[in-house]
């Protein structure tokens, strides 16, 4: 399950050739990003486990999920930017039976990242369920 969102970089990835490109993809949808207030910068919004300084503010009305992010590293912000295409103006429910590995593999990633950066994606995604699951209470 992806949002209309979602399926447009869906789309975008096809008709881009080689990784090179789709990889200066996710940066420009990065670069597309508001960045993230300093202020909402702080350990409680830290993700652990990225090899860059990642943050993810997390905003939920209405039962409606939505997040901002930001990095330190332009293709971390650029898989940010992926992962709020894919999540945000889910329902709380919806967000915990997205699988974000299936979705993101859709993209050709999984084969390009490195270690680090699978890990940092895993890491993020891992925030943003536990993040769903505590607000269904």
């Amino acid at each position: 399950m992806a949002t209309a969102a979602f399926e447009e970089i869906v789309d975008d990835f096809e008709f881009l050739e080689d990784w090179e490109d789709r990889y200066r993809h996710v940066i420009e949808q990065g670069k597309a990003m508001e960045p993230l207030d300093d202020a909402l910068k702080v350990p409680a919004t830290k993700v652990e486990g990225c090899a860059s300084q990642v943050w993810l503010h997390t905003q939920i009305d209405g039962g409606v999920f939505r997040f901002d992010g930001d990095s330190d590293a332009m293709i971390v912000k650029g898989l940010i930017a992926l992962l709020r295409k894919l999540y945000n103006g889910l329902t709380l429910a919806e967000v915990l039976v997205v699988d974000a590995r299936s979705e993101m593999e859709r993209l050709g990633l999984n084969d390009h990242l490195s270690a680090q950066r699978s890990n940092g994606l895993r890491a993020m995604i891992e925030r943003i369920r536990e993040t769903a699951t505590a607000a269904q209470g």
